[in-house]
């Protein structure tokens, strides 16, 4: 099973090793760090180097992030370091090094583990065309075409494996795909709320009339702009009365009554007591 960096031990798989499958070993989508680097929304997680469980499929689905066509992003994360199940054929030994084709059911792609030591020699000799194997390396191009330059190329054991590798590449892809989601919407929703809000939240006090009130819908758009405003809108518990009167430069009788006025009509809702709201539209 999965257990931790370039290590992938095919003993004890099955039902033992179920509940390890996605705690720990590879790559994990918590170690990810989801920051734009101004290369269309690319995400670096910790050093490119991390192991990505992937499929063929995928891997010639993968864009290429620079001019130089040596980078690759998966789901908007940028990998080189993969993991890689299926059935080894064509497979030519030569004195330096072996070459396959890897087929998984998605695609084929060609595979090269170089001969540096014995131990890939001997490693090598354990497998044959035909056999499920289990390839982890590196994802290169070269004049345009995608193969892998194999770290370690190991024979399937357990045939539980292989099943656990491709469930293993859905949950990293459905976990990779909601945090793209989830940072392309903080970015729309701080543009929106950049491009609609009214008087900037400065701390300027609102304009008071005569009665010495806000206009209701001016103060309302104003309290609204407060619960959308990106430093707020994630806080645990939501925004509180006194966040909204000191944003506004108002007491926190009028934040309470515009606040009240917003729940009735259903812009709000109160969290954990009756001080703290979140908008409707943030969930």
């Amino acid at each position: 099973m999965y257990n931790g960096g370039d290590h992938y031990d095919g003993n004890g798989g099955g039902a033992a090793n179920a509940n390890t499958l996605f705690s720990g070993g590879g790559f994990m989508p918590s170690q990810t760090t989801n920051t734009p680097d101004g290369s269309g929304g690319i995400s670096k997680s910790r050093g490119a180097q991390t192991l990505l469980p992937l499929t063929v499929k995928q891997i010639m689905d993968a864009t290429q992030t620079n001019d130089d066509k040596s980078s690759f992003a998966v789901n908007g994360t940028e990998v080189s370091t993969v993991r890689l199940v299926g059935r080894m054929m064509n497979k030519i030994e030569r004195v330096t090094d072996v070459q396959f084709v890897l087929d998984d059911g998605t695609g084929r792609i060609e595979v090269n583990r170089w001969a540096n030591e014995t131990s890939d020699t001997t490693e090598m000799g354990l497998v044959k065309d035909g056999d499920y194997v289990i390839v982890n390396g590196g994802l290169k191009s070269f004049q345009g075409k995608r193969h892998i330059v194999a770290y370690s190329v190991r024979l399937v054991t357990n045939y539980n494996d292989i099943t656990h590798h491709f469930l293993y590449c859905i949950y990293v892809h459905l976990d990779l795909a909601k945090a793209k989601k989830s940072a392309t919407q903080t970015q729309v929703t701080a543009s929106a709320s950049t491009w609609n809000q009214g008087p900037p939240l400065n701390n300027q006090a609102p304009t008071l009339s005569a009665s010495g009130n806000a206009g209701g819908n001016e103060l309302s758009d104003m309290v609204m702009n407060v619960f959308h405003d990106p430093m707020l809108v994630n806080l645990e518990h939501g925004v509180s009365i006194q966040q909204v009167a000191s944003r506004l430069k108002i007491s926190d009788a009028l934040a309470r009554s515009t606040v009240t006025h917003l729940l009735d009509v259903g812009n709000l809702y109160p969290t954990i007591d009756d001080n703290h709201y979140k908008s409707t539209l943030n969930g």
